[in-house]
């Protein structure tokens, strides 16, 4: 027992004790130097402290396309140290490979299929699993490419196609990458726009994005929606056209996401704001248009794409040629950063997805479609990590968006525009 103090003796103290004063006054001091630095500064010491990611190193898929850039470039530029993390980017084959992956634990995240993660949310697509939208990678950047076949017979557009469909009866063949994912529904969508039924008048077919131009090489259809370059390639090895970009059916809508299960981001939430904040890095990297012939070079290697750099550079400057005489300098060329406006996870772009997948019959029931919405995107996560990444958030969850068809979209009343399509399941 240590000895009380006497008079005006000093107690003295044992070597427990005073180790236990010396780490209290150290704490305090260093909390106390904390508080005099701005909250922009103190987030470059992510790696430090409770706020420490609990897994240092991440395996991220992602599939052979322009818009995995946002995972390539936070690795080979190093954006994820800042963060504290090691970013493995992992090549994966397809996306049921990818949801597979992320449903079992071989995969910390991905890039991948916003509507994917909706599907696995509500057991559509696969195993009913609670996922988790952490962020937005990219809007716009896909298309819909036809065959010179179609191209033969004078068809180039939506009209022109649904023509042709009802003219000659026949088992015309159209693919999309995963049934629950973005492609299936910028290509069902543009079909009912012109009075197409995608399960009705046409069969639909899945193919992974790296063998769509090797399918239709050998007419295994007669058209495809997929990402870059895989449109690009289609016109550079002259057996289709881009009948149309997915920025001309939504402009600046959703695409890919940096997707993950409910249970990693509960488990590693320093971890998950981490990936994030890395990833708003590289967007705001890939988004200065001088860095994009740089980026479309790293991306064109075999450990990404695997395609000539060619065919990556002119989409990602917005340099665009269908194929069939038109040249332009599209201004919704694919995006990455917009100054934030792309990154953020809102709720109706969750939810548009939710009212067709019940338009088309891949759901029974209408769900909850906002409650849906909030357990999958982790809005407040993504704030926390865009305030690392010094990232401005809309004041908003949701937004407002026409479509090619001239029909509003606002999350309003998901239930009602989800029903109102004239051509649907």
């Amino acid at each position: 027992m240590d000895k009380l103090p006497t008079g005006g003796e000093a107690a003295p103290v044992n070597d427990g004790k005073r180790d236990f004063l010396k780490k209290a006054a150290s704490m305090s001091a260093a909390a106390a130097i904390m508080t005099l630095i701005p909250p922009g500064v103190r987030s470059a010491a992510w790696a430090a402290g409770s706020d420490a990611p609990e897994k240092p190193e991440v395996k991220i898929g992602f599939i052979p396309l322009t818009d995995c850039a946002s995972v390539a470039i936070a690795a080979e530029k190093g954006f994820d140290k800042k963060y504290g993390i090691k970013i493995t980017p992992s090549k994966e084959a397809s996306w049921a490979g990818v949801r597979d992956k992320l449903v079992n634990g071989e995969l910390d995240a991905s890039h991948v299929l916003y509507g994917m993660m909706y599907g696995l949310q509500l057991g559509v697509g696969g195993p009913r699993k609670d996922m988790a939208v952490l962020m937005s990678i990219n809007n716009n950047g896909q298309a819909i490419t036809l065959n010179n076949q179609i191209k033969a017979k004078g068809v180039t557009d939506g009209a022109g196609l649904a023509k042709l469909v009802k003219a000659e009866p026949k088992e015309w063949t159209f693919a999309q990458t995963f049934p629950t994912g973005t492609h299936a529904m910028w290509l069902y969508y543009w079909m009912g726009a012109y009075g197409i039924d995608p399960f009705r008048d046409v069969k639909v077919i899945t193919v992974p994005p790296p063998q769509m131009v090797a399918n239709m090489r050998v007419d295994k259809m007669d058209g495809y929606c997929v990402g870059e370059p895989w449109n690009a390639r289609a016109i550079w090895d002259k057996i289709g056209f881009t009948a149309v970009t997915s920025q001309d059916i939504w402009q600046d809508h959703p695409e890919k996401v940096l997707g993950t299960t409910l249970e990693f981001v509960q488990k590693y939430p320093n971890t998950a704001r981490a990936m994030v904040a890395a990833l708003l890095d590289a967007s705001k990297y890939i988004d200065t248009m001088s860095n994009r012939s740089e980026v479309a070079k790293i991306i064109s290697g075999k450990s990404y794409v695997n395609t000539e750099f060619e065919v990556i550079e002119d989409r990602m400057l917005g340099q665009y040629d269908n194929g069939i005489g038109r040249k332009w300098q599209d201004a919704n060329y694919m995006k990455f950063f917009n100054d934030g406006a792309v990154n953020f996870p809102y709720l109706s772009d969750g939810m548009w997805f939710l009212t067709q997948h019940k338009r088309w019959g891949l759901l029974k029931e209408h769900p909850d479609y906002l409650a849906v919405a909030r357990a999958v995107n982790q809005v407040k996560l993504y704030k926390d990590a865009a305030a690392m990444a010094k990232v401005a958030v809309p004041k908003s969850d949701m937004r407002s968006h026409k479509l090619v068809d001239g029909v509003v979209w606002d999350g309003k009343n998901p239930k009602a525009y989800a029903d109102g399509f004239k051509v649907k399941a």
